[in-house]
């Protein structure tokens, strides 16, 4: 199965059963009825308690994950929508906002009470969150199509902001998770945990996760697009493919 056939399959689901919520399903990271039971499931793991800093989604779902993570005096990382500025991750500090908290947990709030950094300004980072449009139980992750989850995590390896180690986790409705193959490739992430309202699943992905920028994977219009990524492959070393310099 390809990755859109999937999507489509998921989001039909996800919209025939009704537990979509507003705005619907197809076309996003499709928020659902039990998000906020899987955000709590998730506080349960020891990676979420141990950690301080988490790169975490922007998504809809995740809205519930992201304000606990703050009343938890986590500190956040949000990336700018398509990375379209050279700082492009916001900081949200918890310890700096005072009443105004859980407000950042929103995207309107994280942009008014966040920090813009680059990512090499970013913190050491404990733990991903991010959303997911179809999921598989040996860790197989299917976004929106955008890649921009992929990029992001890439530009904070590349940075050493991110380990091999740095668990990844997304919170799913239980239809969300697929048997279906899709074909992953070299810039994927894989996850280490999906958490539904009703029960968390250890992955053990079959598959290693991206090292960094896979520079010849990269269409010139994207990097151009990037102001972050245009920086990076300045400071990059010869091996870049040339036709990308």
């Amino acid at each position: 199965m390809t990755k859109e056939d999937l999507r489509r399959k998921v989001w039909q689901l996800l919209e025939h059963n009704a537990v979509q919520r507003f705005p619907g399903a197809h076309g996003r990271i499709p928020n659902f009825i039990g998000a906020e039971r899987a955000a709590a499931r998730l506080t349960e793991l020891a990676v979420w308690k141990k950690a301080r800093t988490i790169k975490m989604s922007p998504d809809a779902p995740q809205l519930a994950v992201r304000r606990q993570a703050l009343i938890d005096g986590k500190v956040i990382y949000l990336a700018v929508p398509a990375l379209r500025t050279e700082k492009c991750f916001i900081e949200i500090d918890p310890k700096r906002l005072g009443r105004w908290m859980t407000l950042a947990a929103s995207l309107l709030g994280a942009a008014k009470y966040g920090r813009l950094v680059s990512p090499w300004e970013v913190r050491a980072i404990d733990l991903v969150v991010c959303g997911s449009v179809g999921v598989r139980r040996d860790g197989t992750r299917v976004g929106k199509g955008g890649g921009y989850v992929d990029l992001e995590y890439a530009l904070l390896r590349e940075e050493g902001k991110l380990k091999e180690t740095t668990p990844i986790v997304t919170t799913v409705h239980p239809l969300q998770i697929v048997t279906e193959k899709v074909a992953m490739l070299a810039h994927d992430i894989p996850l280490d945990f999906l958490v539904t309202p009703f029960e968390v699943v250890a992955t053990r992905p079959a598959f290693p996760r991206p090292r960094g920028i896979y520079w010849d994977l990269l269409k010139t219009a994207r990097i151009e697009a990037i102001p972050s990524l245009r920086k990076r492959l300045k400071q990059a070393s010869p091996d870049v493919p040339s036709r990308r310099l």
